[in-house]
């Protein structure tokens, strides 16, 4: 059957909002929106009416004293704007909330601030400071989607860029505390109408509240037949009233009748998750759930960063297609959650650097395609911006033949040394060892493992399965299928003074800018090799690759008294891999025999959807798949499974989310007649 038409808005940049300053009441300027005429807050009180409207009408004060559930609470909000309402909820929470407690932010903008706007207008409360400071560090580019940005060790931001409706919709999460927000009725009117409320009413929890600034009669028309119960209340100032609610039975998720097999299973405890596999799916994993305070028992039989994900330098990259899918939109959100994560992570860039990434069109073909791509993503040039030869040659420090699209914020990463820094997060505990046999118990999971001292056994609430091409040898995960595909590097040795790419340069291959007096180019790609030895033969085709992508480098290198010859080359082989559509496996796993007697009328009739929500293997996960661009992938995949654990908002619009769904292959083979 061919593939239906991507109901998601297309992947692309948002316009900035346009912003004038004006004098308040109390005579200070205040942000003023140019696109709705309308003002942000006052300087003079906005902090006090976002506290009286949206803090004290939420009751959450109260709420965040008694506030001792493990997920942690959830407010919504209808436009962003400042910020201002987000940070004065952070500041409540962090002096009534225990220490134990944890905040989730979720917040829609379709005109998100330019960085000088929101500094500017965040300046009037100096207490707020450090908390606007770290919002202002992770503050992303106006690409529509889902942003998420850790605030503080306990509090998430996911800013969600687009409409609001929209952008609700899509979200795949549950709300306790809704701030309705958004400039006046009047003022955005299409912001406020029927769809808004039922999205809200959706994706809100039983009992979840709401308030907002205003009475007028769309609204409370609106909140009443999506199901809020609503009640006028003292405004702030001159506004006499306000409303305030909440939603005490919200609606069934109607989003699954068509795809009820990606169900997701029931929440249950995570106090401890054991991860199996230590290279960066599942060190990345280990350390996005410990950080919400579970005990991560993380396995491999050779110790972290080995594997793929043992190569000293890797390339933080992504190749987007030229029309929209799914995995573009899923790697482009990756890339762009990497980015963030790594400059919080290692501000001083001892694991990484964000020296950018050059794609060189070294055909025409491939220059139509680059062309094609831009025409149809229109992303802001920080994102990714077409280049020519010169350009390209001053940015990578070579002469280049050829120009391409410039990704200013990827990089290199240092894998196997990221893994390493990742295994050793407070709350991870290592082991080496091989996990045999997974068998369930009543309360969680039971693996066997093959240890030095003869068969060791331990339990886990949870599992998360990220071992690679090894992922699907388990009883559980033998209906996932995976490629292994080979992959070698080579590195050689620079004299002192030869010059070389300042840009990570790809195009057939990638050669990497210098790290300890070598370059490091490839990589070789041989799908169904499981031989992990290094082969003169490969050098000797990165070289060749080398020579395409930099015409010209390996004579300039010779002249300056490298030896360029295979025999002189190091180098690492290791076995990455794919899935046959080559986006990752995230999420629960799949109970595939029940998948095939629960959707076996499928293969007759692809419309005939049973009724039944998709079995799973309870507290099993899966992230593996990853390829060649894990860098990418692999960081947001973590969050995306940390985020289902513990029973948070995810980090992706559902329908992203899906697309990821380990059980994806069993619905399209079903559907095939298979």
């Amino acid at each position: 059957m061919p593939p239906a038409k991507d109901p998601l808005p297309p992947l692309a940049g948002l316009p900035r909002a346009h912003l004038d300053w004006r004098p308040d009441d109390g005579g200070d300027d205040a942000p003023h929106s140019s696109e709705f005429d309308d003002v942000y807050f006052s300087r003079h009180d906005g902090r006090a009416e976002t506290e009286h409207v949206f803090l004290e009408a939420n009751r959450l004060p109260e709420r965040f004293r008694a506030w001792w559930e493990a997920r942690p609470f959830v407010i919504g909000e209808t436009g962003f704007g400042t910020g201002l309402n987000m940070l004065c909820a952070w500041a409540c929470f962090d002096a009534h909330a225990p220490d134990s407690a944890r905040l989730h932010l979720v917040s829609t903008e379709l005109y998100p601030l330019g960085r000088q706007d929101l500094v500017r207008a965040l300046t009037a409360w100096p207490d707020l400071a450090d908390r606007a400071a770290a919002l202002l560090a992770q503050w992303p580019e106006p690409v529509r989607g889902v942003h998420r940005l850790w605030l503080d060790d306990r509090v998430i931001l996911d800013l969600h860029f687009g409409d609001t409706t929209e952008r609700l919709e899509r979200l795949d999460g549950a709300v306790d505390a809704w701030f309705l927000d958004g400039f006046a009725p009047s003022k955005n009117p299409e912001m406020w109408q029927p769809e808004l409320f039922a999205a809200m009413a959706a994706r809100s929890r039983p009992g979840a509240t709401f308030a907002t600034f205003t009475c007028a009669g769309v609204v409370k028309r609106g909140l009443k037949a999506a199901g809020f119960a609503w009640r006028k209340v003292p405004g702030f100032g001159r506004k006499r009233e306000m409303l305030a609610g909440e939603i005490a039975t919200p609606p069934a998720d109607q989003r699954r009748r068509s795809t009820p097999w990606f169900t997701p299973p029931a929440a249950r405890p995570a106090r401890r998750v054991a991860v199996i596999g230590a290279g960066l799916a599942g060190c990345t994993v280990a350390a996005a759930l410990a950080r919400r305070g579970v005990a991560v028992t993380l396995i491999d039989r050779e110790g972290p960063g080995a594997g793929a994900s043992g190569n000293a330098l890797g390339a933080l990259y992504v190749k987007l297609a030229a029309e929209t899918n799914r995995q573009s939109r899923s790697y482009l959100a990756g890339l762009l959650y990497t980015r963030r994560w790594l400059e919080a992570l290692d501000p001083d860039h001892e694991l990484w650097s964000p020296c950018g990434v050059l794609q060189l069109a070294t055909a025409e073909r491939e220059a139509r395609r680059q062309t094609r791509f831009l025409a149809n993503h229109p992303l802001p040039a920080s994102v990714v911006r077409q280049v020519d030869a010169a350009e390209a040659s001053r940015l990578a420090g070579l002469a280049l033949p050829h120009g391409g699209l410039d990704y200013p914020l990827a990089g290199w990463v240092r894998p196997a040394a990221l893994c390493d820094h990742l295994a050793a997060s407070d709350g991870v505990s290592a082991y080496r060892d091989e996990v045999q046999e997974l068998a369930p118990t009543p309360d969680g999971w039971r693996l066997t493992l093959a240890g030095e001292h003869g068969d060791t056994a331990f339990e886990a609430d949870q599992v998360v399965i990220a071992a690679a091409t090894a992922s699907n040898g388990f009883a559980q995960t033998t209906a996932l299928p995976l490629q292994p595909v080979r992959g070698q590097i080579s590195r050689l040795a620079l004299p002192d003074g030869t010059p070389a790419p300042r840009r990570v340069v790809c195009a057939g291959g990638y050669a990497m800018p210098p790290r300890d007096g070598a370059l490091t180019f490839g990589a070789s790609f041989t799908p169904n090799d499981t031989d992990a030895t290094t082969r003169e033969a490969d050098h000797v085709a990165n070289l060749e690759e080398l020579e395409r992508t930099l015409p010209g480098y390996l004579a300039a290198l010779v002249e300056a008294g490298a030896d360029v010859s295979p025999g002189a080359l190091d180098g690492r082989a290791a076995v990455r891999a794919a899935s046959p559509d080559k986006s990752p496996y995230a999420g629960p796993v799949p109970d595939a025999d029940a998948w095939r007697r629960d959707y076996a009328a499928l293969a007759k009739d692809a419309t005939r959807v049973p009724d039944l929500p998709g079995r799973h293997h309870a507290g099993l996960w899966i992230s593996a798949a990853h390829g060649s661009r894990g860098l990418a992938s692999a960081p947001l995949t973590a969050e995306l499974l940390a985020s289902r654990i513990c029973d948070e908002p995810l980090p992706l619009e559902a329908p992203l989310v899906d697309h990821l769904h380990p059980g994806r292959r069993l619905i399209r083979d079903l559907m095939r007649g298979g």
